[in-house]
């Protein structure tokens, strides 16, 4: 029997996530209760576990893919058991709906649309580079792999306010001698 993973009910606030990390790969023997994937929220990464033992038969979406609760992720087929050294016959749908062999996608990973640095936002920071028409290559991200938040958003806005101010203040001050740094 197929069973299907399904993105949990996110908390009220929250919209969507991003899908961070699979750990396994079709054709992968599952636990129940294991740690199938990683989703993070601009809050909190949830851990989505395995809902009954057997094999993960089909992955259908890729990592840095916006997800919203009850989204399916994934199939499994309960009870089944991993050949060891049996290739993997899942399908495995991309992002832009392009399938590929499980084989050729665990060999590369699929490209996000977009551009690289867009797949590296949490939701909450691509809407605030959005909102504030930001390059999100100039942020600098502090999370896992280089990933932006929310926070590193705000704090890159405010840096890039003092600077403005500082070199204005510079610039009202060019030709009267040294700024006094005691004033």
């Amino acid at each position: 029997m197929t069973i299907e993973v399904r993105v949990p009910q996110l908390p009220e606030s929250v919209a969507d996530a991003t899908l961070v990390s699979w750990h396994k790969k079709p054709g992968d023997a599952v636990a129940r209760d294991e740690n199938l994937v990683d989703l993070e929220t601009d809050k909190v990464v949830l851990e989505v576990p395995a809902p009954a033992a057997g094999i993960l038969k089909e992955i259908k979406l890729s990592d840095g893919t916006t997800v919203t609760g009850g989204q399916l992720l994934a199939v499994i087929e309960e009870g089944a058991t991993a050949v060891p050294g049996a290739s993997a016959p899942a399908i495995m749908a991309a992002p832009s709906g392009v399938t590929t062999s499980a084989q050729e996608a665990s060999g590369a990973r699929p490209q996000v649309s977009g551009a690289p640095a867009a797949a590296k936002l949490s939701p909450a920071a691509k809407r605030v580079v959005e909102e504030n028409k930001l390059d999100p290559n100039a942020v600098a991200g502090s999370g896992r792999d280089g990933r932006v938040s929310k926070s590193d958003v705000v704090n890159y806005l405010s840096l890039r306010e003092h600077l403005h101010r500082f070199r204005r203040v510079r610039r009202s001050h060019a030709g009267r001698g040294q700024i006094n740094a005691c004033r």
